[in-house]
């Protein structure tokens, strides 16, 4: 039980490695972001690390390696959007400095949509594992998804407020780079599943 844990708990940093960056270009971003809002990002990102694979478990596993097949595309579509549209503002932004006061309003207000297509958009190569949980009991299968959802929580949460600490070095560059950082992760999901 205490090696099936461990697996469980490495697999959710395995999984959480591209929550913890988004969460960490949301802190960034959004630099006064209040406690409530965090805790939000950390939950959505904690449920869909978990809710993916369980997802996974209950297809089965040809429908789930299908599927499989289309969510490189479907990551790079998501993250390659909301890191695009960063970029752009970030630019832009940069660009009409006069507008200051309007931009800084902007940015400290994350919508509900962008924060559930990034959560969607990191956590659906974790469909796959629900392939690899296949022979879990049920039991074992709750027990593994709750401590991914667990480790996914604990490193988004923290992640929020490491980037809120680059986000004030950084200033107005902040958006830009959580931009490239959301393309790459996009890029990198697609890249490693369609030739990896």
């Amino acid at each position: 039980m205490i090696a099936f844990i461990i697996e469980s708990i490495l697999l959710g940093v395995g999984l959480a490695m591209d929550a913890s960056a988004v969460s960490m270009t949301n802190g960034m971003k959004y630099k006064n972001i209040n406690i409530k809002k965090i805790f939000l990002i950390a939950f959505m990102f904690g449920f869909f690390q978990a809710l993916m694979p369980f997802i996974g478990y209950l297809l089965g596993s040809q429908f789930t390696s299908f599927l499989g097949k289309f969510t490189p595309y479907i990551a790079l579509i998501l993250l390659g959007y909301v890191g695009g549209k960063m970029l752009y503002d970030g630019i832009k932004n940069n660009q009409n400095k006069d507008d200051l006061n309007n931009i800084e309003k902007e940015n400290d207000n994350l919508k509900y949509k962008t924060l559930f297509i990034q959560a969607i958009a990191t956590a659906i190569d974790a469909l796959t594992v629900g392939i690899v949980m296949i022979n879990y009991k049920f039991s074992e299968l709750l027990i593994s998804i709750s401590i991914i959802a667990i480790v996914t929580f604990i490193l988004s949460f923290i992640s929020v407020f490491l980037g809120k600490k680059f986000g004030v070095l950084l200033n107005d560059k902040a958006e830009i780079l959580g931009g490239i950082i959301l393309i790459s992760i996009g890029l990198e999901i697609f890249i490693s599943g369609i030739f990896f």
